[in-house]
């Protein structure tokens, strides 16, 4: 890379983290999820807007240099290891134990089902409303429409519920353990799709059962290894390495081991940051600290910039399909928040506003989704306009949740509340004539 390209690259990422920070905070301030508002400064930097109203700037910023283009992308898919390591973090596998039947079966169901109603969407609707692009891996796309119907994005439902003041409550708990069992079944069934459609797979009616044996040994290898040795290996490192910056390059090492193995076996870096993040997961103070230590520079660096990069993807106007979009959507609101009450009735619990508030807080796709859109658009598995479809809808889905829970939720935020501040119930629980007790 020479002085001029070096240029080129500092522009584009001071361009585009100057754009999620001016419109995630924006979208902080209206109490909504700044990934929404980084991926609209995406949309507004990239061809869009910016390469529609002013192409000839565009072009040689962001298209004249292919070396540029290169070590952007590789730099932003290097930053989003990092990013799925501290979402795996979250994932708390004990808390599946202690939550036990409610939560696994709202997880499973509210995640089956959606995947189930997604195949058979494709496989009802005629082959070319889907486009050329997916005709030669239909099944893959089948199940990729199913997985991206079922996603539930953890950070985002986590940053609702904390403005709720209900993380730490028993809806609270029960949504974020809920979205562990999503994880765990969709970024497998993510990771056996792209082991079907990899460049370097071969096309033999062999090839996906071996993607499925492949990530099974993968997730038991470094979830079985990692539970075992984790705990040790933390403690070990707090008392030989310098803390916090020995413990951020052993982190990055063993991020980029998993990373390249996933990577090596056809099923995606992506996978293994996840899984690590999942195998080094818990509630214990060193476990904090550790998810601490990285986690501000990822989040406020590293996502920030690949949202940008994925409004920056494609013309969302050029790719705008009306009526694939309102499928979508509707198809997409339907069978997540259906599938979470029917969840919830086996589990035995009541379809009242609690119910219908979890399954709207399942409902937000949110980062995660647009993640696995752009891997798949990145892959192959789907094309710009069902890219654009895919985004609309986890853009959507996750401006509906805060409302809609704020909603739902209300009374219980009002009981809360007079529970914080009894001083303010003094009056009114007194009858006329009598004195306070």
């Amino acid at each position: 890379m020479n002085s001029q390209d070096f240029v080129k690259f500092a522009l584009q990422i001071t361009l585009m983290l100057a754009c999620a920070v001016f419109f995630g905070q924006l979208m902080r301030k209206a109490r909504q999820p700044a990934v929404v508002g980084e991926m609209f400064g995406g949309i507004l930097l990239g061809p869009t807007l910016f390469g529609a109203l002013i192409p000839a700037l565009y072009a040689w910023l962001f298209q004249s240099s292919a070396s540029v283009g290169v070590v952007r992308d590789a730099s932003i898919k290097l930053g989003m290891l990092f990013f799925l390591f501290i979402a795996g973090l979250e994932v708390n596998l004990s808390d599946l134990r202690r939550l036990g039947r409610r939560a696994i079966l709202i997880g499973l169901i509210g995640t089956l089902v959606p995947i189930g109603i997604g195949v058979a969407l494709v496989y009802l609707a005629p082959r070319d409303f889907w486009g050329a692009a997916v005709q030669e891996h239909y099944l893959s796309f089948a199940l990729f429409i199913g997985m991206n119907l079922a996603n539930s994005a953890n950070p985002v439902i986590a940053r609702i519920l904390m403005d709720l003041g209900m993380l730490k409550g028993e809806i609270g708990t029960l949504i974020m353990t809920a979205t562990i069992v999503d994880d765990l079944i969709n970024w497998t069934l993510f990771a056996i799709i792209l082991g079907d459609i990899a460049p370097t797979s071969q096309a033999t009616p062999t090839s996906l059962p071996v993607s499925i044996i492949l990530v099974v040994l993968f997730f038991f290898v470094v979830l079985g290894l990692g539970r075992q040795i984790a705990p040790r290996a933390l403690h070990w490192a707090r008392g030989h390495v310098s803390w916090p910056s020995g413990f951020i390059a052993l982190t990055a090492l063993v991020i980029l081991v998993a990373g390249s193995a996933a990577e090596a076996l056809g099923i995606h870096a992506f996978l293994g940051a996840f899984l690590i993040g999942v195998a080094l997961g818990g509630d214990d103070q060193e476990h904090s600290e550790a998810h601490d230590v990285i986690n501000h520079f990822v989040l406020s660096f590293f996502a920030p910039i690949y949202f940008v990069s994925m409004g920056m993807t494609t013309d969302f106007i050029v790719n705008f399909d009306g009526l694939l979009v309102l499928l979508i959507v509707v198809v997409a609101c339907l069978s997540k928040v259906g599938a979470v009450l029917l969840g919830a009735k086996v589990a035995g619990m009541p379809l009242n506003r609690e119910a219908w508030a979890i399954g709207f807080g399942l409902n937000a796709r949110g980062a995660t989704g647009i993640i696995l859109a752009g891997v798949g658009l990145a892959n192959g598995v789907i094309d710009e306009r069902i890219f654009v479809a895919i985004v609309v809808m986890a853009l959507i889905t996750s401006l509906m949740a805060g409302p809609m829970m704020n909603k739902l939720l209300s009374h219980r935020m009002a009981v809360k509340l007079a529970l914080d501040n009894p001083g303010v119930l003094t009056q009114p629980l007194n009858e006329p004539g009598e004195s306070p007790s």
